[in-house]
């Protein structure tokens, strides 16, 4: 009967790791589908702002000295 019992036990204490795994697997995978969307929004964005460079051969940046105010 002492076997039946601790066999019990056990079964009941993997259950309850087996249920804490499958949660931890289920936010996991929320987190990661949640940095995908962020990382395909951020190549979006890399893509608009490659598109909206200069092309090649002009100025890489513009510098503020470049902008004089309209009383000039």
């Amino acid at each position: 009967m002492d076997t039946e019992h601790d066999v019990d036990a056990r079964l009941t204490e993997l259950e309850i790791k087996a249920s804490f795994a499958e949660d931890l697997v289920e936010q996991l995978n929320q987190i990661v589908i949640r940095q995908q969307e962020q990382i395909d929004l951020l190549m979006r964005e890399l893509v608009e702002l490659k598109r909206q460079a200069p092309a090649e051969g002009g100025p890489a940046f513009r510098s503020l000295r470049d902008e004089l105010p309209p009383h000039y």
